[in-house]
């Protein structure tokens, strides 16, 4: 148990990372909120079978319920779907990645003045630091000229990182006594509640494929299931700061990934941001947590 505690940010970093790979592979043929909506229902009766015979205690109360929902539909349906509908849009996947990249730093902002967590000057300087390795991982990704950059696109990712930022602090504030499992299935329910809505105005035209399929089953039992109950778990054990700053760390993986599965480059810009990010991660999880 130790081990796995010890090695849970680096399980949830390189499981969350892989979401982005598995919905380049599923764009092409379905729509945004249509394929949210379908993972979202897909999550849901795993995530029951898994926790019928794990979860001792149900949340009963309208308020606790409540609050699951609103974590749910934060963290899963506006966040995901505002990145996902800005890309469909023809927002560079780059540019999205270096509004996303914001999300620890207003994520630390918010435990500061919702959760009264106190940040060090370290913290800080690590988190900036890491930013600046960030911007150079994702420079050369940048594309200024893509015909998705609108002043609505772009309002749209914001609202996106604001929203698991917010949901981020949320779940530490109002979810930290829940079932793990019981609360993420009303999570889920609260993410439909964002995405169902949002798919009537799409056309629902799947063309179902290998690669859909597969990107399908990933996304649901490896992100929707095992990095999503990481994610919790980490919020639950650690500083919402530091569990935040883990999110430098997933662009850095899914260039690696891009590497190595669709051939896409690293320059040795890119390679000295990785090392800049690894380093100020490390720095922040060794920063001691102050009362």
């Amino acid at each position: 148990m130790k081990f796995l505690a010890k090695a849970a940010p680096a399980i949830f970093v390189l499981l969350w990372s892989t979401g982005f790979v598995g919905s380049k592979l599923g764009a092409p043929y379905i729509e945004p909120m249509a394929f949210l909506t379908l993972r979202f229902l897909a999550v849901i009766p795993v995530l029951f079978v898994l926790a019928l015979p794990l979860v001792k205690s149900w949340p009963s109360a309208p308020t606790v319920i409540g609050h699951c929902i609103i974590t749910g539909m934060l963290v899963h349906g506006i966040y995901l779907g505002g990145v996902f509908w800005a890309i469909k849009q023809g927002m560079p996947a780059g540019l999205s990645s270096i509004i996303v990249g914001l999300q620890p730093v207003l994520t630390a902002l918010m435990a500061v003045v919702l959760l009264n967590e106190s940040i060090s000057r370290k913290h800080w300087l690590s988190m900036a630091i890491g930013a600046a390795g960030l911007a150079l991982v994702l420079g050369p990704k940048f594309d200024p000229g893509g015909s998705g950059i609108t002043p609505v696109t772009i309002a749209v990712v914001f609202a996106a990182v604001a929203g698991i930022s917010l949901g981020t602090v949320y779940q530490k504030r109002f979810v930290q006594k829940t079932d793990l499992l019981a609360a993420t299935i009303w999570q889920y329910v609260g993410a439909l509640l964002i995405t169902v809505p949002l798919s009537a105005f799409e056309s629902w035209q799947i063309t179902w494929s290998g690669d859909l399929i597969f990107a399908m089953v990933w996304l649901v039992l490896v992100l929707s299931v095992g990095a999503i109950l990481l994610l919790m778990l980490l919020i639950r054990e650690g500083a919402v700061s530091q569990v935040a700053s883990l999110f430098y760390l997933v662009p850095v993986a899914t260039a690696v990934e891009s590497y190595f599965l669709f051939n896409e480059t690293l320059s040795l810009v890119q390679i000295a941001g990785m090392a800049l990010v690894i380093g100020a991660v490390l720095t922040i999880r060794t920063v001691p947590r102050k009362p």
